[in-house]
């Protein structure tokens, strides 16, 4: 009787507020689930450069926060490019390097790349992994170095195969 009293009470003030609230309407709400902040890992390399783990579309989302940070990502590689190479503002010479593009991963029917994230790689350390198709999973080391276009520009440091993408079985 007690908490009805409250309920009511409540629902007067709250009414008063113009919320037009009906007491008899009140249910205990089911508890939201929120995703949880997502955990920062520090990862260390052989060189003893610290990197923060982070999602991509968090690095996309607020470049700003992650300019001047080393940074390590888990993505999914789509292809190499020439996107945003010689551009004066955050120049990386298409002479010295290759472009790539890695996969959203916000998007499940179809397959789009993240082309608002610009990564660089030096072409002899591209090399290495001409083999790459799109599909394979791949662990970037990097650092953002610049935000133009208010778009995160990021030179590899280091570049992990994870897993190799599964072949398609051919239909017969």
């Amino acid at each position: 009787m007690k908490n009805k009293f409250l309920i009511i009470a409540l629902s007067a003030v709250i009414g008063f507020a113009g919320l037009n609230f009906v007491a008899d309407k009140i249910t205990a709400a089911p508890a939201t689930q929120t995703k949880p902040a997502e955990v920062k890992l520090e990862t260390k390399t052989t060189d003893n450069t610290s990197y923060v783990s982070v999602c991509p579309l968090d690095v996309v989302a607020n470049p700003d926060a992650y300019l001047g940070k080393n940074i390590k990502m888990k993505a999914t590689f789509d292809k190499f490019a020439t996107l945003g190479l010689d551009y004066k503002p955050a120049f990386r010479s298409s002479q010295d390097y290759i472009s790539f593009l890695i996969k959203r991963d916000d998007v499940t029917d179809h397959t789009i790349p993240l082309s608002e994230m610009k990564i660089f790689i030096k072409r002899t350390e591209a090399e290495k992994f001409i083999d790459l198709d799109s599909g394979d999973v791949i662990d970037i080391y990097g650092k953002v170095f610049s935000t133009a276009l208010s778009d995160p520009w990021i030179d590899v440091t280091k570049l992990v195969v994870v897993q190799k993408k599964t072949p398609d079985k051919k239909k017969v």
